[in-house]
């Protein structure tokens, strides 16, 4: 009988392990916790971490988030390598070094079912660095000179790609991210892709990068509001380099304020301030409504660590610098009075002023403008979960309400969180009348849903 060799064990894992000062029992709990945001049901004990340790590899789709539970607690980044694990080919990017093969690698696999559930689980990296802006380099920002002739683009042609983003931000707000996000991949990978690779102008083929750049950050911000927060952040780093390939400032910084906006919602308040602060600092001379944008963040950000005095300052900026707007609106990057009044009602929020925060989202949801549905059932969502808070069931029951006349027709993850949690909240009061009627209706809005 031939002899099976040892395992040789996992020396770079044991040392990581001592340094995070985990036992075998915390480390595996925490590694089954971040796997939900993964979308796996991991269920490991001790037993499983003594494997790994004595040599054995995790899965494939687990080796992720062992290093990525190691980078939280050590506050660093942690390779594969140094975990004593062989990395997983990543389906979210394509070449290395090639900005148009990896969007276009992404938005296929996010396009395509079969692999979309791998692309889903990828997992949200809160050790990443934030990403420095550097000028492109000659060759990248000069007309591009494909090997065989192809399509040569024009400024109809980047016309054509900012329009479309236009487009689908509408069917965002109207239909949700659930129906607008599919839209966004397969042009990213049919029509932007080839645009890209086009015969151009140094000066279109710029103006082309920023278009891709903000398409590709707004799938990003559907995928995070569709809970998919390692898809969202890749695409995110990809609209960053589409935006550094085109030397364009504006776009970068408003790609980093998405990013503190994803770690302002997975509570990673130090790393939503230090994205929120570089994006401010990436920017050029800002108008007045780009600065109300930034400092909005800024000032959610701020309030999550607990910095009040920072929080209240870019507060006060933001509004001036909202006064200073005109009224014209962006579908990208967008700032208005509804925007400054959700900021203002997070940071109240966040400093226990819950009165305050709930008639500061009050005031959000009555200048929000009407078509933005998608917005309002979030608002709504949120709002109805603080009045419950206060201990207001019967306001909280109608503004639920509200919530439901919008999410009944909309595709999207976050409404969805939303209705799960009203349900939960409610289901012990089901004695007061207002709570048995909305039950009633969640009941007949989940069976049109199913």
């Amino acid at each position: 009988m031939a002899r099976i060799s040892p395992k040789t064990p996992n020396t770079g894992l044991s040392s990581l392990l001592e340094q995070a000062k985990y036992t075998q029992s915390q480390f595996a709990n925490a590694v089954n916790h971040a796997g939900v945001a993964a979308g796996l049901d991991l269920r490991y004990d001790h037993s499983a971490v003594k494997h790994w340790l004595a040599g054995t590899q995790p899965k494939p789709q687990v080796r992720a988030v062992v290093v990525e539970v190691l980078a939280r607690k050590l506050k660093r980044p942690v390779t594969h390598a140094e975990a004593g694990l062989t990395p997983v080919p990543d389906v979210r990017g394509g070449a290395a070094g090639d900005t148009v093969e990896d969007l276009v690698e992404l938005g296929t696999a996010d396009v395509n079912p079969s692999r979309r559930g791998v692309l889903a689980g990828g997992l949200y990296s809160a050790a990443l660095a934030v990403p420095a802006f550097a000028l492109a380099t000659p060759a990248k920002a000069a007309a591009k000179s494909p090997a065989r002739p192809t399509t040569r683009i024009g400024t109809g042609q980047v016309d054509t790609v900012r329009r479309m983003t236009d487009k689908i931000a509408d069917i965002l707000d109207e239909l949700g991210a659930g129906h607008a996000r599919p839209m966004a991949a397969a042009f990213l990978v049919n029509t932007v892709g080839p645009y890209l690779k086009a015969t151009a102008t140094g000066k279109v083929h710029a103006d082309m990068l920023s278009a891709a750049s903000d398409l590709t950050y707004l799938t990003g911000w559907m995928a995070m509001y569709e809970r998919e927060h390692g898809t969202g952040q890749t695409y995110y780093l990809r609209a960053l380099d589409l935006a550094r390939e085109a030397d364009d400032h504006v776009t970068y910084c408003r790609t980093l304020r998405g990013m503190s906006l994803q770690a302002s919602n997975l509570r990673y308040g130090s790393k939503a301030l230090e994205y929120a602060d570089s994006a401010a600092e990436v920017a050029p001379s800002a108008g007045p409504r780009l600065t109300a944008f930034l400092r909005g963040q800024q000032a959610h950000a701020a309030s999550m660590v607990g910095d009040k005095r920072q929080a209240m300052n870019r507060l006060r900026e933001t509004e001036a610098a909202l006064a200073k707007a005109d009224n014209h609106r962006d579908a990208i990057g967008g700032y208005d009075q509804a925007a400054y009044q959700f900021h203002v009602a997070h940071v109240l929020y966040e400093f226990k002023d819950l009165d305050g925060s709930i008639k500061a989202m009050q005031h959000s949801l009555r200048v929000q403008p009407p078509q933005e549905r998608q917005g309002r059932v979030h608002a709504n969502g949120v709002l109805a979960q603080r009045q419950f808070e206060l201990g207001h069931v019967e306001q909280a029951c109608s503004t639920w309400g509200r919530f439901l006349d919008d999410y009944q027709d909309l595709s999207t993850a976050r409404g969805d969180e939303h209705f799960a949690t009203m349900r939960k909240r409610l289901a012990p009061y089901t004695k007061a009348r207002a709570v048995r009627d909305l039950m009633t209706r969640a009941q007949d809005v989940a069976a049109h849903k199913a």
